[in-house]
């Protein structure tokens, strides 16, 4: 299990380093999120990027951790946009106001998630990352709430998880050892503003130029 861990680490750093070279490409230059894109979100109120990392809670549902971190270089701070579970979510088809997705975090393969356990630190709604491969349950599926028809690069919009209802926040409460310095993220029940995030680093992808083909299922994700 160490030795497919490592083979994901090292596969995922690859496609970083790959992705990362074509920032400066086309896909840079598109004005909104879309499906594929693997980006950083930042929480402007707190200045924190979501970040996750294979640490478990010590307490609520024991699963890996989620947190909001100062630092703009870790790159476990990169999370693929992509489509709910038998949804259809087409590479590179912008995100809608409304849509609802998952958010993966590129390192690990697990997906954004939350339930009914309480943060270990401010007791609001735990938030974790779940699943293996990309591949969880349905508490892994958030709706993005922001005011035009799609999904801006340069605005702020929140995440509301469709399962719970709670909106993806920051507060400001610190972690100790062994994460000393990292952001508790959470849910919350009502909407304000320590729940805006904004996507400010990534690849956003282009929509394809291709013909469109009978088998599509290469284009979703």
């Amino acid at each position: 299990m160490a030795l497919i861990h490592l083979l994901r680490v090292l596969v995922n750093c690859f496609l970083l380093v790959l992705f990362s070279s074509k920032c400066d490409g086309r896909e840079s230059e598109l004005n909104y999120v879309t499906c594929g894109s693997l980006v950083k979100l930042l929480n402007p109120r707190h200045a924190v990027r979501l970040h996750s990392h294979d640490v478990k809670y010590g307490s609520g549902s024991g699963q890996q951790s989620v947190t909001g971190v100062e630092s703009a270089d870790d790159s476990n701070s990169y999370w693929r946009i992509r489509g709910e579970p038998n949804g259809t979510c087409r590479r590179g088809a912008p995100i809608r106001c409304g849509q609802a997705i998952r958010i993966t975090h590129m390192t690990t393969g697990r997906n954004l998630h939350t339930h009914h356990f309480s943060s270990p630190l401010s007791n609001n709604q735990e938030v974790s990352a779940f699943g293996e491969n990309g591949e969880g349950d349905d508490l892994d599926v958030w709706k993005v709430q922001c005011d035009g028809s799609v999904w801006e690069r340069d605005e702020e919009v929140r995440f509301k998880h469709v399962g719970t209802g709670a909106f993806l926040s920051v507060t400001g409460e610190q972690y100790g050892h062994p994460i000393r310095g990292q952001r508790e993220v959470h849910g919350m029940s009502t909407a304000g503003q320590h729940n805006f995030w904004k996507a400010v680093e990534g690849v956003f992808i282009q929509p394809s130029q291709e013909p469109a083909r009978h088998d599509s299922t290469h284009d979703e994700f």
